[in-house]
């Protein structure tokens, strides 16, 4: 089969790869029919770097048709239409029973002290082969797999795997009421989806970018649109909109994609060009996250609100302004999202005959699987307007 592989620091290929076949009694594979390109998958490209090994196949965010099941099988069956979760969790353990599928004690890596297995998302995360590929092996295959039903196109399911449940769990855990104010940092894939999920929940949004196109795209369902001169002037003017408090919950949906911290990307690249016996522990214990977008939550949340993180940090050493936020009483929540906690809510807004959260519309750009290098660079760099890339094999 065609997959996209991890080669080398910004370098990824499209490679013939054996195809995957059933392991476990419990797994299925699926032919897959539409997968994203995320944001996450940037932090490979580049600054994980030294945790890939060449040959890798990427990807998190994929849907298909069941082609064949182990013996064990019996929740789905050849011919079923599935979106898969992009972490892999057994649905049995303490911790998805507390519904946290993403600490998942069954696929924990503990040798890194990471969480739940990813697909695709280096050894960190279980070095699983990944979904940007014609075929996907999925295991638990009688928990993960969420069955769609056939007929609508792929793009009203497909964000199920990733973006839908980041966004809600970003919702949630800001836990933003009726008559208050979120603040999104970030229009990007998350950052968008989140606004337009407050926004149908009837709460005023307010989204910070650098990026005008992205700016638009969420102004048009109801967000104000706030640009992003300096932090100091962000900060400004939500107080200014605000009453002077500030926003009542900060979705952060940047993570260390941050512009505005020049020398920790110095630092990260730094880092990316030593050797990976060197690099990895120092990337482990050392920080070389771009921390400007936490900060300026921190400064915009009002007093006693919450800041909520879905963006991605790596780091372990970078400091907090730990005075402000116990001065502040800032709530602070985050983690990957624990995608089948969320799925029963988000599948039934799918399921409706209107395209309420506009997931028909939010992929910028459907690409075949072998455009994948170019697409990976052009989204590195915000090129061509894309926002959001499904890759259909």
């Amino acid at each position: 089969m065609k997959a996209v592989t991890w080669q080398g620091k910004k370098t990824m290929a499209v490679e013939e790869v054996p195809d995957p076949r059933i392991e476990h009694p419990t797994d299925a594979v699926i032919k897959v029919t539409s997968t994203g390109l995320c944001g996450s998958d940037l932090h490979l490209y580049d600054p994980l770097s030294p945790f890939m090994s060449p040959g890798d196949i990427v990807g998190h965010e994929a849907m298909g048709i069941v082609e064949e099941v182990g013996s064990e099988v019996t929740a789905i069956a050849p011919g079923d239409r599935v979106v898969v979760p992009f972490n892999i969790s057994c649905g049995g353990c303490w911790m998805c029973d507390q519904g946290l599928f993403s600490q998942c004690e069954t696929t924990q890596n503990t040798e890194h002290g990471t969480g739940a297995s990813l697909f695709g998302y280096s050894k960190l995360y279980g070095q699983v082969p990944g979904g940007q590929a014609e075929l996907l092996r999925v295991p638990f295959a009688n928990v993960m797999p969420i069955k769609v039903p056939h007929g609508p196109p792929d793009d009203r399911f497909v964000f199920l795997s990733d973006v839908l449940p980041t966004a809600w769990q970003a919702v949630e855990y800001a836990g933003v009421g009726a008559d208050q104010t979120l603040l999104v940092l970030g229009a990007g894939p998350i950052g968008d989806m989140a606004a337009r999920i407050a926004l149908r929940r009837g709460r005023r949004v307010m989204v910070v970018d650098p990026v005008p196109e992205r700016l638009a795209r969420v102004a048009a369902y109801g967000a104000e649109a706030l640009g992003d001169d300096t932090p100091a002037a962000v900060v400004t003017a939500v107080r200014d909109a605000t009453s002077g408090r500030g926003a009542d919950a900060v979705i952060d949906a940047v993570g260390m994609e941050a512009h505005g911290s020049p020398f920790a990307e110095s630092v990260a690249k730094f880092v990316g060009l030593l050797p990976d016996a060197v690099s990895e522990p120092l990337m482990r214990s050392a920080g070389v996250d771009r921390l400007a977008a936490l900060h300026l939550a921190l400064d915009a949340v009002r007093r006693g609100g919450t800041v909520s993180v879905s963006g991605v940090y790596g780091g372990a050493m970078d400091p907090l302004p730990m005075m402000e936020m116990f001065d502040k009483q800032i709530q602070l929540r985050m983690g990957q999202a624990n995608v089948l906690r969320w799925s029963d809510d988000i599948l039934a807004l799918l399921l409706e005959d209107e395209d309420v959260l506009g997931v028909e519309s939010f992929a910028t750009h459907h690409l075949p699987l072998d455009a994948a290098p170019d697409a990976y660079r052009d989204f590195r760099s915000k090129a061509d307007g894309m926002v959001k890339v499904v890759f259909q094999p």
